[in-house]
């Protein structure tokens, strides 16, 4: 991970972070899970939007829906292919202010297909903690089309629907922890 000249490194907070996810099944509900297993940073200035870089690397094997046969199936060839393709990663190219957010721009590789990706973001922080320590915390969602990376498996219904929608909408909840000095 890069960090700009003033902006302040951050270990990710796994602990009170998550990476989840959301896609339609059979058009009528929304199917949820997360990803459970990840390592990354960021560098950020408080007040200055530009200064935030990113990069984070996650786990396929750590796909998480409450239901271990589905689970499974995501693992599988069908859709992230966890034997070929173990890692999900995010290096940020770009960032910017739009209204009171901030827009991360970066690229996202899922199954070896690497693509740019916005996501709007709020900011959290910084703060002290108790203990001494500064974080901050982002929050966002974004919109991306499963099919551009390589996960076509879906089944169409008599009803025209699809059993797997196209549509995910990831939702980002990262907490990090300013570096101290050494």
């Amino acid at each position: 991970m890069c960090s700009g000249v003033y902006a302040a490194s951050y270990e990710l907070d796994a602990s009170h972070s998550s990476i989840g996810f959301g896609v339609k099944h059979m058009v009528v509900s929304t199917t949820k899970g997360q990803f459970t297993d990840y390592t990354g940073g960021f560098a950020f200035e408080a007040g200055v939007p530009s200064s935030l870089k990113a990069s984070a690397v996650i786990k396929v094997a750590s796909v998480d829906t409450g239901n271990a046969d589905r689970d499974e199936h995501l693992r599988g060839a069908d859709f992230f292919d966890a034997g070929k393709f173990p890692e999900i990663t995010f290096e940020s190219t770009g960032a910017e202010s739009v209204g009171e957010e901030i827009v991360l721009t970066g690229q996202l590789t899922i199954k070896g297909v690497t693509k740019e990706i916005k996501i709007p973001l709020t900011v959290n922080g910084p703060i002290a903690d108790p203990w001494g320590n500064v974080r901050v915390g982002f929050e966002g969602k974004a919109k991306i089309n499963r099919k551009d990376y390589g996960l076509t498996w879906s089944k169409a219904m008599d009803n025209g629907g699809l059993v797997v929608g196209d549509d995910v909408i990831l939702d980002i909840v990262i907490e990090g922890t300013q570096k101290k000095a050494e």
